[in-house]
């Protein structure tokens, strides 16, 4: 992408500069989008494959904050790793990891169940659990690929643009990664219109784990990294609080509201599939497709949620230059707060269940915009900084939401959804109430 005023991204263009970009740059978006494709086969359908395997609402709960701490404390041991060996080692490392994460899936009733043994404090009961291993082990290798792909895209982006087209260059961007998660939840679904659950998610892990395998030998192979900086912009654990208290205050109302809504999206969306396939038992008969299982039916669903944000995305960010980006990225939040409330009280109805998934996608169209607002306020050469610190904020606060509400979730399905609308609504009027708008698009 150039640096020029007449360079204005979108969904077309995302695509023939795809195929323009500088050989690394290409090898390692074809890798994020191998990866996108595996993990979106896979992670949606994570906490079903888990109820299947025996797993209750408080077990899968735990998996969803489990990977939220994951991904919380990832980047600064991994940016250390990669200071230590080279960003070409350390991606190979950690698309190696990756690739053994999606195996250890595969397998993962052979590593059987750990039983937690219950408790009580005071008036909070809580019932044994039944932890699969494997899942839990396998999650800490199939994350680590994804703990370099934040900051990448955020620097090339904040290089690429100017300051007034931001939001357009995140979603030039957001769409070709999002292309991947239209495919792999496709794909998903076809194997499961064929096979029963258990041995369809096994061979949709199998493909995941070979798509994860190609990806890194292609970047080991390929990718020359000797003028690359990714990874080497951590200064470790000391450098986390001058950065917070540097935060440009523009921020400070958008980190409470947006962690405000991502915690109550957290609460509940590990039991989206679970609420689709096993409370409301949703399947649908397709012309020329046939009959499709509940199971299989949740992947064109996801299909229908991506779809739509792959449509509107770049639209939305081109409304965010004539009408400012707060509106925008409000009106992401209030679909995420929104929807949960929605999904629960839902009828039996397949053609509900699309539209529901259809509005859902304009969550993502919120997206592009939001980023900008992040590292648009931010000083020349300190937009990894600014962006490191607010989503380090953001995801250690939303670490405890899903095994919150996979206690919620275990007691009363209903009551679960509704609070996380509550606190998501909470955030968004924050967010209305007292956020600042970037300057340049004020």
């Amino acid at each position: 992408m150039g640096h020029g005023e007449t360079d204005d991204p979108d969904a077309l263009s995302t695509f023939r500069q795809f195929f323009a970009l500088d050989g690394d740059v290409l090898v390692l978006s074809v890798s994020m989008f191998a990866f996108s494709l595996g993990f979106q086969m896979t992670g949606r359908y994570m906490p079903r494959y888990m109820s299947v395997l025996g797993a209750g609402g408080v077990a899968i709960g735990l998996y969803g904050s489990f990977g939220n701490l994951i991904s919380a404390v990832y980047p600064y041991p991994g940016g250390a790793f990669s200071d230590r060996v080279g960003s070409r080692v350390a991606l190979t490392a950690f698309g190696f990891a990756s690739t053994v994460g999606f195996l250890i899936w595969l397998f993962a009733d052979a590593f059987g169940v750990l039983t937690v043994p219950g408790f009580t404090v005071g008036p909070l009961t809580i019932d044994s659990v039944l932890l699969p291993v494997g899942i839990f082990v396998g999650l800490l290798f199939a994350q680590a690929w994804k703990s370099f792909g934040l900051g990448a895209t955020f620097a090339i982006v904040k290089q690429s643009v100017p300051p007034g087209r931001l939001a357009t260059g995140f979603a030039s961007t957001e769409t070709f990664r999002r292309t991947a998660f239209f495919i792999g939840p496709l794909f998903a679904a076809g194997v499961l219109a064929v096979f029963a659950f258990e041995t369809g998610f096994r061979v949709i892990l199998a493909v995941a784990a070979a798509f994860a395998a190609v990806a890194t030998v292609a970047q080991h192979v390929l990718y020359d990294a000797s003028e690359d900086s990714i990874g080497k912009s951590f200064g470790g654990i000391s450098t986390v609080l001058s950065d917070l208290r540097s935060m440009p205050p523009a921020l400070r109302p958008l980190l409470v509201g947006d962690t405000l809504v991502r915690f109550a999206n957290g609460m509940v969306y590990v039991f989206f599939v679970i609420v689709v396939v096993e409370f409301l038992e949703v399947g649908v008969t397709l012309p020329v497709v046939g009959s499709l299982s509940p199971d299989a039916f949740f992947g064109v669903l996801l299909a229908v949620e991506m779809a739509v944000a792959l449509v509107t995305m770049v639209p939305v960010a081109k409304l965010s230059q004539r009408f400012g980006l707060k509106p925008v990225v409000a009106l992401g939040f209030a679909v995420y707060a929104v929807f949960p409330v929605l999904l629960i009280n839902a009828p039996d109805s397949a053609l509900v269940l699309a539209v529901l998934f259809a509005f859902s996608g304009l969550r993502f169209a919120g997206l592009p915009a939001h980023k900008a607002l992040i590292v648009g306020p931010a000083e020349e050469n300190a937009g990894g900084r600014v962006v490191g610190s607010y989503y380090l904020v953001r995801n250690v606060v939303t670490i405890p939401s899903a095994v919150v509400g996979g206690w919620l979730y275990s007691n009363d399905p209903k009551t679960a959804f509704l609070l996380a609308t509550a606190v998501g609504l909470i955030g968004t009027g924050y967010f209305l109430v007292f956020g600042r708008e970037f300057e340049a698009y004020a």
